[in-house]
């Protein structure tokens, strides 16, 4: 596959065309992409809002407004540096968890052999274990860095099912698709069902950084805290917009109060360099609940160009 640049904003107005991911060419057949974006519009695994299904498009629709230079990151241009496309939609079935997450590992591990990182668009926070079964058959246990006001460590939901939005990250270590020892999650905070609730994971091996001590650390400080957590691992770095504050993201499937802005989310992101992304996602988006400038979707779609940043800064 040759090189493919984005349609140029300057050139063709923005409401011309479909909407695509930044308005990056849209093939089935990554070829030698090195990145992969792509939509996983399943909420099966929402223990209360639904919705999130929508959320890829929803963040496709804003993503336009992006540019290809990051200005926060050397002024590097994303596209000189990565062939990206935008590869669709995973398949889904509605209403049917585990089918649906049977899908998402295929079309995952589709894009992972082919040698592509993919960036997947979320869905509710099930997804993340699907793309992670996927991601370890290639490059083996991985390292995550993961965002979110929530650790999604629970062992069950709702008369015991082992698979929801809220269990990924535990069913992720029993399966050895993550190594904990290596991964961090970062801005839980809000009200417990239990007092377990943070030592969950913990447990598992995870370290835990609230919201409060992210704030604390900064930007700076909260990278150095992840270099040295990764140490050198690969990494899947997962991005739950509930982690943001519903101020600034109310579009979400589980909302939490007194979170970062969406100025402060961004500057923790970009002082996230130094280690090697493999596949990554931005979940939990929920246009149904969105404002009526999807200010959700525009930040979300933001979020993904800097992981594209942080991905074309190893390169």
């Amino acid at each position: 596959m040759q090189t493919q640049m984005p349609v140029d904003s300057l050139g063709v107005p923005r409401f011309v065309g479909v909407p695509t991911f930044m308005r990056l060419p849209y093939v089935r057949d990554v070829g030698d992409a090195d990145v992969a974006v792509f939509g996983m519009p399943s909420d099966c695994g929402g223990p209360y809002r639904t919705g999130a299904r929508f959320g890829p498009n929803a963040i496709r629709a804003q993503s336009i407004m992006l540019r290809p230079i990051n200005p926060y990151q050397g002024n590097v241009n994303v596209f000189e540096r990565l062939r990206v496309v935008d590869a669709g939609d995973s398949p889904v079935v509605p209403g049917y968890l585990l089918r649906s997450m049977d899908h998402i590992e295929r079309t995952t591990a589709r894009l992972a052999e082919a040698g592509a990182v993919p960036l997947g668009l979320g869905g509710d926070h099930s997804v993340s274990l699907p793309e992670l079964r996927a991601l370890a058959r290639v490059h083996g246990p991985l390292a995550l860095v993961h965002f979110d006001a929530h650790t999604d460590t629970w062992d069950s939901y709702f008369d015991g099912e082992r698979y929801s939005a809220g269990t990924p990250f535990r069913r992720a270590v029993e399966e050895g698709l993550v190594v904990p020892e290596r991964s961090i999650q970062i801005g839980m905070r809000g009200s417990l069902f239990r007092e377990s609730d943070i030592s969950q994971s913990l447990e598992l091996g995870y370290q835990v950084v609230t919201t409060d001590e992210a704030i604390a650390l900064g930007p700076d400080g909260l990278g150095q805290r992840v270099r040295e957590r990764v140490a050198g691992q690969r990494v899947f770095f997962s991005f739950d917009l509930d982690v943001v504050d519903p101020a600034s993201a109310p579009g979400v499937q589980t909302p939490e109060a007194g979170g970062p802005t969406a100025r402060e989310i961004l500057s923790m992101i970009r002082a996230l360099t130094g280690f090697e992304i493999v596949g990554a996602d931005v979940v939990e988006t929920n246009p149904l609940y969105d404002g009526p400038g999807q200010v959700t979707a525009l930040l979300a779609a933001t979020v993904a160009a800097e992981v594209l940043a942080l991905i074309a800064l190893r390169r």
